[in-house]
């Protein structure tokens, strides 16, 4: 039972922040990115979490202490992506492993590509956020026809007894 309540109380951690996590790791990598043009990704992931995401700053702690600790495998990158696990976080993570490997003659050619990719990522948050605004804004809309197609029908009720009465 108690592994049980650990469990459960991450799951409803995840269930609670999914969201906010979603729309917030395209605006963080793309920060990320601006760092990474100047400086390389270890130095970029340290110096970006002041400027992180509250949500962010435990993961990404994690992820640089790791790499400081020596680690420079694919794992502190897809630790971080499996803590959050969004739409195409292992992918972004993949790219910026790939980023902090790469020498500086490869490194623009790859700094194009990761841009794409959060910018694409961007475009999908967007319109994501716009899709699920759009099926509120519905939703309401359906609900006031509902309302007054149900408040039209029995004031016509009324008036129909009220004749015969």
């Amino acid at each position: 039972l108690i592994f049980k309540l650990d469990y459960y109380n991450i799951k409803s951690y995840y269930k609670k922040h999914i969201f906010q996590i979603d729309s917030m790791l395209p605006h963080y990598l793309k920060s990320i990115e601006i760092l990474i043009q100047h400086y390389t990704v270890p130095v970029a992931l340290g110096k970006s979490i002041y400027d992180a995401p509250e949500i962010f700053k435990d993961g990404l702690q994690d992820m640089i202490n790791e790499i400081n600790s020596g680690d420079d495998t694919i794992n502190p990158y897809m630790n971080f992506a499996k803590k959050y696990p969004v739409r195409d976080s292992m992918r972004m993570m993949r790219l910026l492993y790939r980023l902090s490997l790469g020498s500086q003659e490869r490194k623009q050619e790859q700094l194009i590509v990761f841009s794409r990719t959060i910018s694409n990522l961007q475009a999908k948050s967007r319109e994501t956020k716009y899709k699920e605004r759009l099926e509120k804004m519905e939703k309401k809309t359906m609900t006031m026809l509902v309302a007054t197609g149900a408040g039209v029908m029995v004031i016509l009720v009324l008036s129909i007894l009220q004749t015969f009465t």
